[in-house]
């Protein structure tokens, strides 16, 4: 985007703090703002009928959430940890995307990206052992961060601030397999779990082979 489309952005932005476990959209609700993830973590989920709650995604800095939604919210979205977003009107952003076209294009690419999001998660779900999704979501969560600290042995330092049983849910899978998954990984020095809010991946190369990537 462009110097002038990214200053009308700021003009209509409003930046909002979520304390751990604060509810940021509720599913089915007006979809009246979108939000950019400027720190902290945030997962997505849907309520299921029986009132359980399903994790479909979770959202690193530089994320956005509500940005695709119709007139509705199609998941609600809860803090992880201390969450800072922007966020922006819908109607702001729909005046701006008829002014620049710039916008238009990063507005559609996010959409795409969920989408393809989505495709990944359910060949996650649908194809892959337990040791293939962790390591897969292990991974994913490496590329997502982007440029990660180095930990004691070398290797990446990657925040994992939600719980074993939130990653189970969303991979599928119950707490036990997961914990014990991660334990397989740090005794074979794939892994290493320096505190419960964050994974040093010592081999990525190791984690990519037992991801079993397409």
């Amino acid at each position: 985007m462009s110097d002038n489309e990214i200053g009308r952005l700021n003009e209509i932005s409003v930046t909002r703090r979520y304390g751990t476990g604060e509810t940021i959209i509720h599913e089915g609700s007006a979809a009246i703002s979108g939000y950019n993830l400027i720190s902290g973590h945030v997962k997505l989920y849907k309520l299921l009928s029986d009132g359980r709650r399903q994790i479909t995604g979770f959202l690193v800095p530089g994320d956005f959430v509500g940005i695709a939604s119709g007139e509705l919210y199609s998941c609600s979205a809860e803090a992880i940890d201390d969450a800072v977003l922007c966020g922006f009107p819908r109607t702001g952003l729909d005046k701006l995307m008829q002014q620049f076209p710039g916008l238009l294009q990063r507005m559609l690419s996010i959409a795409s990206d969920e989408l393809m999001q989505a495709q990944e998660h359910a060949l996650l779900l649908g194809r892959k052992t337990a040791a293939e999704r962790v390591s897969t979501f292990l991974l994913s969560l490496a590329r997502r961060h982007g440029d990660c600290a180095r930990g004691d042995n070398g290797g990446l330092l990657v925040p994992l601030p939600m719980t074993r049983g939130d990653i189970a849910d969303y991979l599928g899978l119950t707490t036990e397999t997961v914990s014990r998954v991660l334990s397989e990984l740090k005794r074979g020095d794939i892994i290493r779990l320096p505190n419960r809010s964050s994974v040093e991946i010592v081999s990525a190369e190791a984690l990519e082979s037992r991801s079993d990537q397409l």
